[in-house]
């Protein structure tokens, strides 16, 4: 059996997913990763660090419930030629995995799995929308920039209730992604619930292979000076690297000020998000992993910035989550950046991903993070330093208050709006 690898930050939300809608996943940095094969070698000689002895399910537990139903369908079902041992038995771990009742601890099948890599790359197949499970109901965290989804008008917190008309209640995030998910060229779809609309809203969606831009940047001038942006997509395989190259493209004109944008970034690798902050900080702490024991693990800058003094910005809304959190949080704790924006959506859970016999793997959340002041941003999430709401009716026609804020505040020294409560402007 295959041993994972890399943390995953699932997040944002229960479980974020990527288009087809598997959320994409922050992983640790592979040199912290001797400790988890350690725990797994542990885990399966079935002791402690300690040599203490661990329950042993398969001594405990009496499974003879679990045959006996199955030796009761092979006998009695109907259609037989249904049974499928290998769908049956990956439903029997996804429903072990699922009765733990963390939307974050997941078991993926070898399809799921194959998303959820792509996805760290970049590469996906679907409508392109972020989604995650809350309170049992499955919720869109944002779609994709210039994605399927973001072309048909599905918005994030949509309430997704039915796909082809057949209603989603009760069942699954895993089942309803695998409802949205199929060919490219074809269409879905779905009928979403939006807290400002009276009836319920049916949206068609025509499937695409999506690759997500990670970085995207402009030198933005004013009457007033110009200002470096930044819109970071994703934290993903290549997302370091070219945020590198923009910040230093764009410090060769020596601009007022800078942006970061975030908003509707629902994650990716974890040292995505330290790498990053560390551009743009001399010293410091960016974030605490807390696991259930031992000592929390502290993950602090690199000590070597591109740019710590150009007065900066981060722009975040609710579909803000995982290292996106992590990130604005960091600069907003040490007072680097100023935040304007919504405040985000609050994924502060660390998921490890281990690998499992058939291509299959499982995601179990074995820590949590917090800000480097110790706010946990699962509870908390991050609130702007000033709240700017941004209506549908403005993101349709491209008008952005967000950003313009962030110009005025960076140029201007104008306030965009009231500080958020329970927040001070960074300086």
């Amino acid at each position: 059996m295959k041993r994972f690898l890399r943390l995953a930050i699932l997040i944002v939300l229960p479980i974020l997913t990527l288009t087809l809608g598997w959320q994409l996943g922050v992983r640790y940095e592979q040199k912290q990763l001797e400790g988890i094969s350690e725990r797994l070698e542990l885990l399966y000689s079935g002791k402690t660090a300690s040599g203490t002895l661990l329950a042993d399910p398969e001594k405990e537990v009496n499974l003879s419930l679990l045959w006996g139903v199955w030796r009761l369908l092979l006998q009695h079902y109907i259609t037989p030629d249904q049974l499928d041992p290998a769908t049956m038995v990956f439903g029997t771990v996804s429903g072990l995995v699922r009765a733990i009742g963390d939307p974050y601890t997941v078991f993926m099948t070898p399809t799921e799995n194959k998303a959820f890599v792509q996805s760290l790359q970049g590469q996906l197949e679907g409508i392109g929308a972020e989604l995650t499970l809350r309170d049992d109901r499955v919720i869109v965290v944002a779609p994709l920039k210039g994605s399927p989804a973001a072309k048909a008008g599905l918005e994030p917190e949509d309430i997704i209730t039915k796909v082809d008309d057949a209603s989603v209640e009760g069942e699954t995030l895993n089942e309803v992604v695998q409802r949205i998910r199929g060919p490219k060229g074809t269409s879905v779809k779905i009928e979403v619930v939006r807290e400002d609309a009276l009836e319920p809203i049916t949206i068609t969606v025509v499937r695409a292979s999506i690759t997500v831009p990670s970085v995207e940047w402009e030198m933005k001038k004013t009457g007033s000076g110009t200002v470096g942006y930044i819109q970071l997509n994703q934290f993903g395989d290549h997302s370091i690297t070219e945020v590198e190259d923009a910040l230093r493209t764009l410090e060769k004109d020596k601009p007022d000020g800078l942006i970061v944008d975030v908003r509707s970034n629902g994650g990716g690798y974890l040292e995505g998000a330290v790498q990053i902050a560390s551009m743009f900080l001399k010293s410091g702490k960016v974030v605490t992993v807390e696991r259930r024991s031992g000592e929390p693990t502290n993950h602090y800058v690199t000590g070597k910035p591109i740019d710590a003094l150009t007065p900066m910005v981060v722009l975040i809304n609710e579909g803000s989550a995982s290292a996106s959190e992590i990130l604005a949080g960091a600069l907003q704790d040490l007072e680097r950046a100023t935040i304007i924006g919504r405040k985000s959506f609050g994924k502060g859970t660390v998921q490890e991903v281990f690998d499992l016999p058939g291509s299959t793997s499982v995601r179990i959340t074995t820590a949590k993070w917090l800000t480097p002041s110790g706010r946990d941003i699962g509870k908390e999430g991050i609130h702007p330093d000033f709240d700017v709401p941004r209506s549908r009716e403005e993101a349709v026609n491209k008008i952005d208050p967000q950003l313009q804020a962030a110009l005025d505040w960076l140029l201007d020294h104008e306030k965009p709006a009231t500080p958020a409560a329970g927040t001070s402007p960074a300086q």
